[in-house]
């Protein structure tokens, strides 16, 4: 791999982990197209790309900085405070966000652990997965815009829709699912709004994000030689910057328009990768 490989790959890691759009599918088709499945195995491809994410991980960190600190703080307290019986609505209400969080969590860390062989296996790379995903959950997120209500905010969240989130964000684990187009469509099928769903659908990232960043960095510099790790440090910083521009365009986005674009898309290029995979 060389650097301009690199920043191409940084750039669509920011561009579409965050937008509803598909990241691994969109990675894998560039790893096709500028051969890179013919120069690393795909050991080390899976490794460069999840620890890449770390990039778009410190990107989510920064532009919701202040609503992870409230809700880690008020989890903190608001836990020790209802262990020891008193009550403290604001902590009670940031801590409820906390175990929401890591409620919604589980489901992808149970299967991403049990699953991990075919996750890194060749079953998740072929094209034919990632066309028919990219279909499927684009109809799906269109009938989320459809049938659901939109009405809930982020502090009426409950353990309801934590869990559907959290289920749906598994799905994320078959490339051309997309795990924010998975989230959202979740979210919004749970009666969130757009922007709300969003909202969640990111700040439930930090923990999915990183656990697989943290667990392939390993891998990665074992793997990994040292021009491929100067091209790994140059994606990561990419995917952070181009990621942070693409949560703000997401939320502004979604505070006036709806998801139809994102549908459109995800139908057009899930055809065009179907063709691609049959010639």
């Amino acid at each position: 791999m060389n650097l301009l490989q690199a920043l191409i790959l940084g750039i669509i890691q920011g561009l579409t982990e965050f937008i509803p759009i598909s990241s691994s599918g969109h990675l894998i088709l560039a790893e096709k197209v500028m051969g890179l499945d013919r120069q690393m195995t795909p050991q080390q491809i899976t490794a460069f790309v999840a620890v890449m994410q770390l990039g778009t991980l410190a990107a989510v960190i920064v532009y919701f900085l202040r609503d992870i600190l409230s809700i880690t703080l008020g989890f903190l307290n608001g836990t020790s405070n209802w262990l020891a019986g008193r009550r403290d609505g604001y902590s009670l209400k940031s801590a409820r966000m906390g175990w929401l969080i890591i409620i919604g969590t589980l489901p992808i860390g149970i299967i991403g652990i049990l699953a991990k062989k075919v996750i890194e296996g060749d079953f998740t790379k072929n094209l034919y997965v990632i066309g028919t995903s990219l279909i499927v959950w684009a109809v799906l997120l269109y009938l989320s815009e459809m049938l659901g209500i939109m009405r809930l905010e982020m502090d009426q969240i409950g353990l309801r829709e934590a869990l559907i989130v959290g289920w749906a964000q598994v799905f994320a684990l078959i490339p051309g699912s997309s795990r924010s187009g998975t989230t959202i469509t979740g979210a919004l099928l749970a009666g969130m709004n757009r922007q709300s769903a969003a909202r969640f659908s990111f700040l439930l990232s930090i923990p999915a994000i990183g656990a697989s960043g943290l667990l392939e960095l390993r891998e990665a510099l074992h793997l990994l030689s040292g021009t491929s790790m100067l091209n790994l440090l140059v994606a990561t910083l990419v995917s952070c910057i181009v990621g942070y521009a693409s949560i703000a365009f997401l939320l502004n986005y979604l505070h006036r328009h709806t998801t139809a674009i994102f549908v459109a898309y995800r139908l057009a290029l899930g055809a065009v990768v179907l063709w691609v995979a049959s010639h």
